[in-house]
């Protein structure tokens, strides 16, 4: 989960949006990522999905957007390139990196967390090296952007 500001409903004013808008602008922001990261693999396509935000009552119907895809089929050096790529285009384009390092797992994978200038958005982005274990070992990289908390129009 991303570690950002509009996480919690105590630190934040909630605007009151459309969700179709807020699914849009989300994979608008999602879609700006992969530019940046600048790969030319193949995306998972699956589209920006409402859900409850934490840390508001389920009476409040507060929501977020969540847009989770991974972009793979390129060499890992090209995948790790494009970090490093990233790491430089997020701050040029109105992004605040939060956390720059390795995620809590066993396999320490390389981790870029963001905020978008307004808040209006935060990425995850991380390296994930496949595993000779694995039945389909695959290198991809993972991305998941979601908005910040709103209430349905």
């Amino acid at each position: 989960m991303l570690a950002v500001a509009c996480t919690s409903g105590s630190e934040a004013k909630v605007d009151v949006r459309d969700s179709a808008t807020v699914q849009a602008d989300t994979e608008k922001a999602s879609s700006r990522v992969l530019e940046m990261l600048g790969l030319k693999g193949k995306a998972t396509e699956a589209g920006a999905q409402i859900a409850p935000c934490s840390g508001y009552a389920e009476d409040e119907r507060v929501y977020r957007a969540h847009h989770p895809w991974s972009v793979y089929g390129v060499p890992f050096a090209d995948m790790q390139k494009a970090m490093d790529r990233l790491r430089g285009e997020l701050p040029r384009n109105g992004w605040r990196i939060t956390k720059d390092g390795v995620d809590g797992s066993i396999a320490k994978s390389p981790q870029i967390v963001a905020e978008s200038s307004g808040r209006e958005f935060a990425v995850d982005v991380r390296l994930q090296k496949a595993s000779p274990n694995e039945s389909n070992p695959r290198d991809f990289i993972e991305v998941t952007t979601e908005s910040a908390c709103f209430k349905k129009k």
